[in-house]
């Protein structure tokens, strides 16, 4: 049996929201396997997030930048957000994601090594910034897209470019595009129909939710048509346009856009931090403060 450390108990409580006891008795019966602990406690309907990613957060800035029928979506890191209110922060994030909207990079890695208007290359630039303002500062990932002339680019930077969302649409207008783009910035589609879904996912999300309606102690032939519907209003959860649309939850995203004549092509959504461990805590000290209560 794999010994369970305190770490690992924080980490399984960070990514599902479950109680101590809870977390170490799911991890004992995975072994010690995070990802299996996670089924656990969701079989058991314990837990009460899917993904760490949902609860973590580091600092900087997103932003997009449009040249022609390009868009480039940046996401750079700093290591506080004062910095990410920076002027010379904000220019140097500026100036990236145009660079690498006008010459097209394959990676972050050959990002780097383009010269921005100035001349400097983007690494080098980088370098600058983080001897001027004196916290590491890091390009993470950037998304590319591009469009044809009849379509048309809906951009919305959230909170000053905590949350970037690009969406493409054939139709409608800029309005829509922009309208969808910050749908999409609130509730966090996974993928843009159910049908992109890849049945890996639809298969483990299916295991998951049987295992809750045993659980539940369901008759038999009242369990399948549980799951079945559980199912169905997952996908219409994590799907773009099966979500009730934020503006008016009335209708549909799909039904808003058939509203406008529009049709949605993609969405690219970059949050700042996401995945990315801050800073680590004291559990111990966390574990004494619960036990003084």
């Amino acid at each position: 049996m794999a010994e369970i450390k305190a770490a690992q108990v924080k980490e399984l409580r960070d990514r599902t929201g479950a109680g101590m006891m809870d977390a170490k008795k799911a991890l004992v019966s995975a072994d010690g396997d995070m990802d299996k602990a996670t089924d656990i406690l969701r079989e058991k309907g314990v837990a009460t997030a899917a993904k760490k990613a949902d609860r973590i957060s580091a600092e900087g800035l997103s932003y997009i930048h449009v040249e022609g029928n390009t868009a480039a979506v940046v996401e750079v890191n700093s290591e506080t957000d004062y910095v990410a209110k920076n002027e010379q922060f904000q220019t140097l994030v500026k100036d990236i994601a145009k660079t690498i909207a006008t010459n097209k990079p394959a990676s972050v890695e050959e990002a780097q090594e383009l010269a921005m208007e100035n001349g400097d290359k983007i690494s080098d630039a980088i370098t600058s910034a983080i001897t001027t303002i004196g916290e590491n500062i890091t390009l993470r990932r950037f998304e590319l897209v591009e469009k044809e002339d009849d379509e048309i680019f809906g951009a919305y930077e959230h909170m000053g470019g905590s949350i970037s969302v690009l969406t493409l649409i054939e139709g409608g207008s800029e309005e829509v595009a922009r309208n969808v783009a910050m749908h999409v910035a609130a509730l966090n589609p996974q993928y843009l129909e159910r049908e992109d879904v890849p049945q890996e996912v639809r298969d483990h999300e299916l295991n998951i939710l049987s295992e809750q309606a045993k659980n539940e102690g369901k008759p038999e032939h009242i369990v399948e048509k549980m799951v079945e519907g559980r199912l169905n209003k997952w996908l219409g959860e994590i799907s773009l346009v099966d979500q009730p649309y934020v503006k008016d939850g009335d209708k549909t995203v799909q039904e808003y856009l058939n509203d406008n004549n529009a049709s949605i092509k993609s969405f690219t959504r970059l949050e700042v931090g996401e995945g990315i461990e801050k800073r680590e805590e004291d559990f111990a000290e966390e574990v004494r403060n619960q036990m003084n209560l």
